[in-house]
């Protein structure tokens, strides 16, 4: 079984910095690339940034020069360094990850549960 688990939500001011931490466990084989959605309410789930097992990470526009994506070296937690937070910014963030599970030759996406990010004074 595979599970992935966000943490690091919360509330901050505009302008403010928040990091979010998405650690994958079970039975991984590998993982691929590893990526941070996000949801508004009332809006559909957009894509934040993406961190490939080898190559450069991509970011969203809106959140380009803000953001940082990165993982550590066992490759098995991703971080969303957040900076500059805009209220537009408030959603509920979701990991992903493009895992093998062990004893399978097959790579699929697995979700977190997400972690709720409010910027606001």
């Amino acid at each position: 079984q595979v599970q992935l688990v966000e943490s690091g939500g919360g509330l901050v001011q505009p302008g403010g910095s928040l990091r979010l931490s998405c650690a994958a466990s079970g039975n991984i084989d590998n993982i691929y690339a590893m990526a941070w959605y996000r949801q508004a309410p009332g809006k559909q789930r957009e894509l934040v940034a993406t961190i490939p097992g080898i190559g450069s990470p991509t970011y969203a526009d809106s959140v380009k020069g803000r953001f940082t994506i990165s993982r550590d070296i066992a490759k098995t937690t991703v971080y969303l360094q957040m900076n500059s937070l805009k209220p537009e910014d408030t959603a509920v963030y979701y990991c992903s990850g493009l895992i093998v599970p062990i004893g399978t030759q097959e790579q699929d996406d697995y979700w977190g549960q997400g972690t709720q990010v409010t910027v606001s004074s």
